[in-house]
């Protein structure tokens, strides 16, 4: 967070050294006055500013990228073992405090908070018709962005009247896990009665988007009671229902392009290949780079395009489904079946047991042919569902099981998830039925980012995944950057 502001503080001092060499451009021209203190005088100001708070979610393809490689659901992958070293060391729970990509996840989602934090401290500057949805969308991205946070690092400092100043890193400490939680509840219990009942454009967060966030976040702490409501709230809004299910929908094309934005979707991340990309800002692209990294490397043949080969899933998760499970065709590619099937050529890369190649891509997220411009890496246009339909089902009925409320209408729900999925139905009650759920979250949810998570929350992560340790994995170091820019103000997290 204090890195992003150090070097955007730099690049205020390099234009006014720029200028100050300049000195018949500054006396032909008007003083510049535009400034952060006087920005919001119109209402497209608000806008404008809440275009970039949303824009900033792109940059999150990392937390998904990573989400995954750090669960028990995948490789590392890459051209050898060394490539990308950050995301081999959290693949084999070996990170440290100089990860730099550990450090881009940090970062960018405190660009987040601090884009939506601007929006917010100025909320009373002017006065214009609309201006409530706009600080709640605000205050869902503030809130979103902070739950990933917490998720990813446990105790972060938080600033409720706005955005962080250079220097109070020093003095401003880290908040408890309890008070962050508390701070993204305020956000969102605010939020929720000025949102829309329907997003105003494709891609803006409804009343739906936040109340599924707000009952997810409850889930994280095991307050179901408070969880369930919300959930249901969601589901019997009649909003929404799983693709695949009504009209001429086809499940397997859940994650084809034609379905983005679909009556799945409680919140998706819009991405686009109509603008370039490079790496030395990977954060700038409009595109999903999460996308171009997990494709095939080398791949020749119809449908995708070539890739970098990252986050793969292993044998074992392709063997958890049950063959008549239409998710496994729906989630994992098969490359050597394919390409016995098509005549595509593929190469291989790294071949290390523990980080590498496992026969298996992330069909969800594979790179599809398409029209994207620049670097097709880089810019790959398929949307992230962030929030999707059948997660609100499987938390809720979480929700209702654990919290011994509803065990009925819980088997209902991953019944409904299951009928999708081309299963049978089931009857379980009780910790069978917990289990279960656990058991649809991660066949439904495969590929999403979601499973290390959710092992973390349910104390499940040390037997699930190789080299985890126990009260260190839980949570990821704070970069030793921040650290030092807190000049101690800020202590590392346990183990690190």
């Amino acid at each position: 967070m204090m890195s992003i502001i150090y070097r955007n503080s730099l690049m205020v001092l390099i234009a006014f050294g720029l200028l100050s060499c300049a000195d018949d451009f500054v006396e032909e021209q008007p003083p510049y006055q535009l400034t952060s203190e006087n920005f919001f005088e119109a209402e497209e100001d608000y806008e404008n500013a809440l275009v970039g708070a949303y824009d900033i979610l792109q940059s999150t393809y990392l937390n998904v990228l990573l989400g995954e490689i750090a669960s028990d659901n995948t490789h590392a992958g890459g051209e050898s073992a060394t490539d990308v070293v950050g995301w081999q060391q959290v693949d084999k729970m070996e990170h440290t405090p100089v990860n730099d990509d550990i450090d881009d996840v940090w970062d960018f989602n405190f660009a987040g908070v601090y884009r939506a934090s601007y929006i917010i401290e100025n909320e009373a500057k002017i006065s214009f018709d609309g201006k409530a949805q706009i600080i709640a969308e605000a205050r869902f991205l503030r809130a979103y962005f902070n739950f990933e946070l917490v998720k990813w690092f446990g105790a972060i400092p938080i600033k409720p009247e706005g955005r962080f100043q250079l220097g109070e890193e020093t003095s401003i400490p880290r908040s408890s896990v309890e008070d962050v939680y508390a701070y993204i509840e305020n956000d969102l219990n605010l939020a929720i009665p000025e949102m829309s009942q329907q997003p105003l454009q494709v891609g803006r967060a409804s009343k739906a988007s936040a109340q599924a966030l707000l009952g997810k976040v409850h889930l994280y702490q095991d307050e179901f009671t408070l969880a369930a409501p919300l959930l249901s709230e969601v589901i019997n809004s009649n909003q929404f229902h799983l693709y695949g299910t009504e009209g001429d929908e086809d499940f397997l094309n859940l994650f084809e392009f034609v379905a983005e934005n679909s009556a799945e979707s409680v919140f998706e991340i819009q991405y686009t290949g109509a603008e370039g990309a490079g790496f030395e800002c990977l954060q700038c692209s409009e595109g999903n780079v999460m996308v171009g990294f997990s494709g095939v490397r080398g791949y020749e043949g119809p449908v995708y395009e070539p890739g970098y080969g990252f986050n793969l899933p292993t044998q074992e998760i392709y063997d958890a489904f049950e063959s008549s499970d239409l998710r496994r065709e729906l989630s994992i590619l098969d490359i050597e079946a394919w390409a016995s099937d098509t005549g595509a050529n593929y190469t291989i890369g790294n071949q290390d047991p523990q980080t590498g190649h496992t026969g298996y891509y992330n069909k969800k997220y594979l790179p599809r042919e398409n029209e994207n411009l620049g670097d097709p890496n880089l810019t790959q246009p398929n949307n992230y569902r962030a929030i999707r339909y059948a997660d609100v089902l499987l938390m809720a009925a979480e929700a209702l099981n654990r919290g011994n409320i509803d065990d009925g209408l819980a088997l209902d729900y991953v019944n409904q998830v299951r009928e999708r999925a081309g299963l049978s139905e089931i009857n379980a009650s009780g910790s069978q039925l917990t289990d279960e759920i656990y058991r649809q979250r991660r066949l439904e949810l495969v590929g999403e980012g979601h499973r290390f998570f959710d092992l973390v929350r349910t104390g499940r992560a040390a037997n699930a995944i190789d080299g985890f340790t126990s009260n260190k994995n839980e949570v990821f170091p704070i970069p030793l950057e921040e650290i030092q820019f807190s000049q101690g103000n800020w202590e590392q997290n346990t183990n690190y």
